[in-house]
């Protein structure tokens, strides 16, 4: 009994051992939100013995996360200068590669209520406008947007990632907002988008690699393969991201 008792045991020390092991986290920019919950079903479903767990938000708050010593397996950045930070403490195993592309779009509330044309009314005073808050990357990329069209915004709000930015015109909080065009394609309609021209708009390069303290190197990597394969690609362009 006391044998049958102590290999009970053993076994379910095993068991837990080996499902912490298979748990995959991914810390990834608030913009992946949609498609990296696309990407975690396809992934598990490629791999079953994987459990892949999303932890999502902007991307200098995931940085600092990592910095400060979190167990993250892979990060996946909205832009280089948050990945070029991690890369310098020396947190990546491996270098980080680029897996996708994401262009800037003015949001406004639906049927655009304050009659937003272009980037010219984000100096607008009476208009009430938010961007991304500065050291997040659609706040740095908006902002160069903005200076490449020589406008200074009068901004009432800076949000901590993307998705807070959104909520707050689509529920008619703001007039108008600087995001990405997947994330107005991501709310079906209840925000409409309007935009900006090509000769001042801002190519975002998403860069992804394996981190020092990744609980399996091998598991990591081959999330990321995924991330970059044919399949991979064809669920970010299904999200109205383009290939790097």
């Amino acid at each position: 009994m006391r044998i049958v008792v102590l290999l009970v045991v053993v076994l379910a020390i095993v068991g837990c051992g080996k499902q912490a092991d298979d748990e995959l986290l991914v810390s990834a920019a608030a913009s992946l939100t949609n498609a990296f919950g696309a990407m975690e079903t396809a992934f598990e479903e490629k791999h079953p013995d994987t459990n892949v767990v999303l932890n999502l938000g902007g991307s200098a708050s995931l940085r600092e996360q990592i910095l400060e010593g979190a167990p993250v397996d892979v990060f996946a950045s909205a832009n280089r200068s948050n990945m070029d930070q991690v890369v310098a403490a020396a947190e990546t195993f491996g270098e980080p590669r680029v897996f996708t592309v994401n262009l800037l779009q003015i949001a406004v509330p639906a049927r655009n209520p304050a009659r937003v044309a272009g980037l010219e009314d984000f100096a607008d005073e009476e208009l009430l406008i938010g961007l991304c808050a500065e050291g997040v990357p659609c706040g740095d990329f908006a902002r160069e947007v903005l200076a490449n069209a020589g406008i200074t915004p009068s901004i009432d709000t800076n949000e901590p990632d993307v998705r807070a930015l959104l909520t707050k015109v689509e529920a008619g909080e703001l007039d108008a907002a600087i995001t990405y065009v997947t994330d107005v394609a991501s709310v079906g309609g209840r925000v409409d988008g309007v935009e900006i021209p090509d000769a001042v708009n801002v190519a975002a390069e998403y860069p992804i690699a394996v981190l020092v303290r990744a609980a399996d190197h091998g598991a990591a990597g081959a999330f990321i393969d995924f991330v970059l394969s044919p399949e991979g690609q064809a669920i970010m362009s299904e999200f109205g991201f383009t290939s790097p």
